[in-house]
């Protein structure tokens, strides 16, 4: 999974600062988040909610609104008009360079956002909210009595909000008036997830029902637990990701793929040895070596381990994969090699993680590697592993229903 900036051009003269989340192997589509209100583009719910769905395979661009952040413009106030304005032109920089989007998140105030800006966005097919309010007069709860006086009388103030400095001017407060989340969701049409803690302190959990009242079907409701409002436990943005990711499956464009096939396995067998703790004997067809675990774990050392072996069918399906492919296209590609490593990553989800480097021989020119590689991502093995697999379990002597049926009583 890579990252990358992705700047583009917000209202007036803005460059607004982003970041795309790019899935390893190909995009099952792309989607926006927009972070909330006293947040940024690297808040914790932003940068892990992303990255977890890009590991599922939704490429993210996560950005900065006018005035948080790295934006231009990061000394002028917020304003809740401008950050719809602010999605609706992600969106269509997004567009114009292939990577159209058809998913919408939004954490807090940028779930509102996302509610009201979909109505200009026909190539968004659905939307994800998580722990939005339904309302902006609550935003106008965070804001001392004395500063709304202030920026009704100036004009605007300089408040702190969540121990940071925001610039408020009073076209914020009109916003109140102006926009109607609850209407806008009414209006929506399209499949909504909402997804709220029941023990949020910032954001109450009534506004979820409200917004969740206020939608038509199809719609969806998704207890966050625990969670706090800010996800400071990784474990909340991962489950939050991971149920995002299931949701939005159904309404993700269909998937197109042109990828050179290598054969299926017709039956791989593993017998122990019984020489040592681990040693096996693996058979397929006329071929046959040992598999085992090294001596530090109480093996013999004297093959691959598991983990190697998958590595092993990966790096093989990805050079055998890209042979073919440029076999096909005429490229001069005169030797392909693959190395792949595999780590448990801590608070990752899933937290395997198979990292390639690839060596491409032969007088190829840039546009010509870059094809190459991008073929090797989409590999069936990559795939399989990437998109997950049904892994079904027969016992010899017992029949199949025995194993498969479900328990009784």
């Amino acid at each position: 999974m890579a990252s990358s900036i992705f700047d583009f051009q917000g209202e007036g003269d803005n460059r607004l600062s982003g970041y795309l989340e790019t899935p390893e192997t190909t995009p099952r589509g792309w989607a926006i988040f927009a972070h909330c209100f006293t947040c940024g583009k690297n808040s914790r719910a932003a940068v892990h909610i992303s990255r977890a769905l890009a590991r599922a395979g939704i490429g993210v661009m996560r950005f900065d609104f006018a005035g948080v952040g790295a934006a231009e413009g990061s000394h002028e106030a917020v304003n809740f008009a401008t950050d719809v304005e602010d999605l609706k032109l992600a969106a269509e920089a997004m567009t114009a360079a292939g990577m159209s989007p058809s998913l919408l998140i939004g954490h807090s105030l940028g779930g509102s956002a996302a509610l009201v800006a979909a109505a200009a966005l026909p190539g968004i097919s659905a939307v994800a909210t998580i722990s939005a309010p339904a309302d902006l007069q609550h935003i106008l709860r965070l804001l001392a009595p004395e500063d709304v006086e202030i920026i009704n009388r100036d004009g605007e103030a300089r408040v702190d909000i969540a121990s940071r400095p925001f610039l408020i001017r009073r076209s914020f407060i009109d916003d109140v008036g102006r926009f109607d989340i609850e209407k806008s969701v009414a209006s929506l049409r399209r499949p909504l997830l909402v997804m709220h803690a029941p023990l949020d302190q910032v954001v109450g959990i009534e506004h979820a029902s409200r917004i969740f009242l206020a939608a038509t079907h199809p719609k969806s409701f998704v207890s966050l637990d625990t969670a706090d409002h800010l996800f400071t436990d990784v474990a909340d943005s991962h489950y939050a990701a991971a149920t995002i990711a299931a949701w939005a499956s159904r309404y993700m464009p269909p998937r197109a793929d042109d990828i050179p096939q290598v054969e299926s396995a017709k039956g791989v067998s593993a017998t122990e040895t019984l020489a040592g703790k681990f040693q096996l004997a693996i058979r397929s067809g006329e071929h046959s070596f040992l598999a085992d675990e090294p001596a530090s774990v109480g093996g013999l050392g004297s093959g691959l381990s598991p983990y190697e072996l998958v590595s092993a069918g990966l790096a093989a399906c990805t050079v055998m994969t890209m042979r073919l492919y440029a076999d096909r296209k005429g490229f001069p590609l005169e030797r392909a090699s693959t190395t792949v490593e595999h780590v448990k990553v801590a608070d990752m989800m899933p937290s395997d993680r198979f990292t390639r480097t690839i060596v491409l021989e032969g007088p190829l020119d840039d546009e010509q590697r870059a094809r190459i590689l991008a073929i090797a991502d989409r590999c069936p093995v990559d795939l399989t592993l990437v998109r997950g697999s049904d892994v079904q379990t027969r016992l010899v002597g017992m029949p199949d229903a025995a194993v498969d049926a479900p328990e009784l009583g």
